[in-house]
């Protein structure tokens, strides 16, 4: 029992040093073969595997086999961690109705920042974004135009918060089935007009129009998802 106790808290330890590590190189930087890293921290194979794989769960390293392989730096990507709270949402009961309340908000406040801080650089993107909406005809098309457009704007917002909020409520919205939002063309057609609306007020610069074109926005889907009374009776 002690020298399972033992064994836990050495592989603990040496998952840190993993992890220091990781943090101290760049992304994809080489940190050693298996061999370099049991002879530096002085540990058994076994021991550096158990650590090695509780730190490529939390991908900040990776492993690689072969003649070239070792082991690499990584990073996490926010699907990861969204991927997770999105099922611990669902597990108590969260609906959609529930997600957009609360990231409501959160998107006024993106297309205000976004319209703020965009670059001749981002102006280029957001133009070329425009350009391409008419040749989302079909549902799939316009949502990936959506959440795409949605991760362009939280990323303009240069705030790392705002984009986990947007990522986290569009990752739940995608999971929802059945709800056939953007099954009639009147409705697609709606969505581009408001996309384009949104899209030029940040393109100009105006923050209050695009606060109020996002507004817009979530009024609408709240329509088509029949939220409104949700949230009435939420905040009565």
């Amino acid at each position: 029992m002690n020298f399972q106790s033992m064994s836990e808290t050495l592989a603990s330890r040496t998952a840190r040093a993993l992890v220091d590590m990781s943090l101290e190189a760049k992304p994809g930087e080489y940190l050693g073969a298996e061999k370099d890293l049991l002879q530096k921290f002085g540990i058994s194979r076994p021991t550096l595997r158990q650590a090695a794989k509780m730190v490529e769960r939390d991908r900040l390293i990776s492993v690689r086999r072969g003649s070239k392989g070792g082991f690499f730096a990584e990073r996490p990507d926010a699907g990861d961690a969204i991927e997770s709270l999105t099922r611990f949402l669902r597990l108590r009961g969260t609906n959609l109705g529930n997600v957009m309340q609360v990231t409501r908000p959160v998107f006024e406040e993106a297309a205000v920042a976004a319209a703020k801080l965009r670059s001749q650089a981002d102006i280029l993107k957001l133009k070329e974004f425009v350009a391409a909406i008419d040749e989302c005809e079909g549902p799939r098309e316009l949502i990936a135009a959506e959440v795409n457009m949605a991760r362009l704007i939280g990323r303009l917002s240069g705030n790392p918060v705002i984009e986990l909020v947007i990522e986290i409520g569009y990752s739940f919205g995608l999971g929802e089935r059945d709800i056939g939002l953007y099954g009639d063309p009147e409705r697609r057609a709606r969505s581009r007009d408001l996309q384009r609306g949104l899209l030029h007020a940040i393109i100009d610069g105006d923050a209050d129009i695009a606060r109020l074109m996002m507004q817009r926005r979530s009024d609408q889907f709240d329509k088509w998802l029949n939220l409104s009374s949700d949230f009435g009776e939420e905040s009565s």
